[in-house]
């Protein structure tokens, strides 16, 4: 059969993911007169992740994947595309159950061969949460446990891997796709996953339970403002500003907490960009889903073992300037970027845009002058506030509600300055107005009064005033419940 071990020792070679090998109970390899049938091979969803197998369900893995891998070439199974090397696989540990004379049900076999195949083929017992759409983050805590984010609220996972060696094993898988490494000498990592989802793998001895993987998975579909507003983070007027805002070429500038939907909300913004233009994106692991087809997608780089070869984000965006960018994007401003951000914004590079660590928009503005003196700038702190007022047009402020939910709290402009002091003007605020019985917060989002907002002119030269008008005039017309004056609701 095609994959098996041939007898030759250079097409073999061992995987790096197995299981430690722990001796089988005797129960488990018991005599049986007729081996169970194994059901036709199939590529179902996987099963539900609140799965809790005894001790001796993995005793029994260990030893068919141990077999398994004295069985198979793995060299030539690398010569079959996915679904091939899949059905092989469960060929070969279908057959290596009956020689065992494993005693097992079918629903267990059918388990343990979608259990085996993920081992060997993908990241092995994250595979079923990895294939779910409804959950946010993955966060593994050592080998016995593992814990999810689903609809805002976190729970734990009956998902476990065999030892912590399994678990770094499919770490260093997870790593080396983007030319990463993680071992005891370099234990921080960062990563991403095909998809573009975000991995952080931190690794002993500097975490002391095991390895410690967490992985913010984006949805396999992208998302959109019109999205955005069928699941309550926005509503329709709100949409329409944040279209105009990313229409007109404004700069600017999302903040939020951790988890508040920051990166989520930056892909649904440049979906306003228009398709003519270059963009060139600038992150630590490249997460960004821009669907224009003139982007440039740039990532940093760590040094080496011997410190040497880092390229920083300020590298990135120092360089990016000189690839003829009509609009910058940056992942997430961490340091002293902040500086190089703000120049491209002040010199010709409107409609650039990017992400913040913070709480309020007030509050992002100091950060982003705290990051700029990072850099070791001797720069009075007026001069810094007059850059940032000159740069930055728009603050969006996310945040992840005490239910779960996440919404867009503030759209604020930035007005000008009063003496040394920044002035904001919020034209959108969100409004917690209660409860309901299930625990989710009643809210809407409503207009500050601000009839002219600073980008007036760039909404009347792009010919969107009108629409903003409207949108702004829709917003203020709301009554104590988030719904139009004048129209009845029962």
């Amino acid at each position: 059969m095609f994959g098996r071990r041939t007898n030759d020792p250079g097409a073999q070679r061992r995987l790096p993911a197995s299981p430690s090998a722990t001796p089988p109970p005797a129960a488990a390899l018991a005599p049986q007169s007729a081996p169970q049938p194994v059901s036709a091979p199939a590529r179902h969803e996987p099963v539900e992740q609140q799965r809790h197998h005894s001790e001796e369900y993995y005793d029994v893995k260990t030893t068919v994947f141990n077999a398994l891998i004295d069985t198979i070439d793995l060299t030539q199974l690398a010569k079959l595309d996915s679904a091939a090397a899949r059905e092989e696989i469960r060929d070969i540990v279908s057959e290596i159950i009956q020689v065992k004379n494993v005693v097992m049900s079918i629903a267990e076999q059918e388990e343990l061969l979608e259990d085996i195949c993920n081992d060997v083929l993908g990241y092995g017992p994250l595979e079923p949460l990895l294939a779910r759409d409804d959950i946010a983050d993955i966060m593994v805590n050592g080998a016995a446990t593992t814990f999810i984010e689903v609809n805002g609220k976190t729970q734990k996972t009956g998902v476990r891997f065999a030892d912590n060696q399994q678990l770094m094993n499919i770490c260093q898988r997870i790593v080396s796709q983007v030319g990463r490494r993680v071992d005891e000498s370099s234990p921080i990592c960062d990563a991403r996953l095909p998809d573009g989802s975000r991995v952080n793998v931190i690794a002993p001895p500097l975490s002391i339970d095991g390895p410690c993987l967490t992985i913010r998975k984006f949805k396999k579909d992208r998302l959109t403002l019109e999205q955005l507003m069928r699941f309550g983070a926005i509503t329709p007027q709100a949409k329409t500003i944040l279209e105009i805002i990313g229409r007109v070429r404004c700069n600017v500038l999302i903040s939020g907490g951790t988890g508040s939907g920051k990166t989520t909300l930056l892909n649904c913004l440049t979906g306003t960009i228009d398709h003519d233009e270059r963009i060139i994106t600038c992150e630590d692991s490249a997460e960004l889903q821009l669907q224009q087809p003139h982007v440039v997608r740039l990532e940093t780089r760590p040094p080496n073992l011997e410190g040497e070869g880092e390229i920083t984000m300020r590298d990135l965006v120092k360089n990016c300037l000189r690839m003829r960018p009509e609009r910058i994007i940056v992942g997430e401003v961490r340091g002293p970027e902040a500086f190089d951000l703000l120049q491209a914004m002040n010199t010709g590079h409107d409609g650039s845009m990017g992400t913040l660590h913070s709480n309020s928009p007030r509050e992002a503005l100091s950060r982003l002058e705290s990051m700029i003196m990072m850099g070791g700038f001797t720069l009075p702190i007026k001069t810094i506030r007059e850059m940032i007022v000159g740069s930055i047009d728009v603050v969006i402020q996310a945040a992840r509600l005490r239910d779960g939910s996440r919404k867009v709290t503030h759209i604020t402009e930035i007005t000008g300055m009063e003496g040394d002091i920044i002035t904001l003007q919020n034209l959108l605020v969100y409004e917690i107005t209660g409860e309901d019985a299930n625990g989710k917060l009643i809210g809407h989002h409503r207009s500050t009064g601000i009839a002219r907002p600073a980008f007036w002119e760039r909404a009347q030269y792009y010919k969107e005033d009108s629409r903003l008008a409207a949108a702004l005039a829709a917003a203020e017309l709301l009554d104590g419940n988030g719904n139009p004056i004048g129209e009845k609701h029962g």
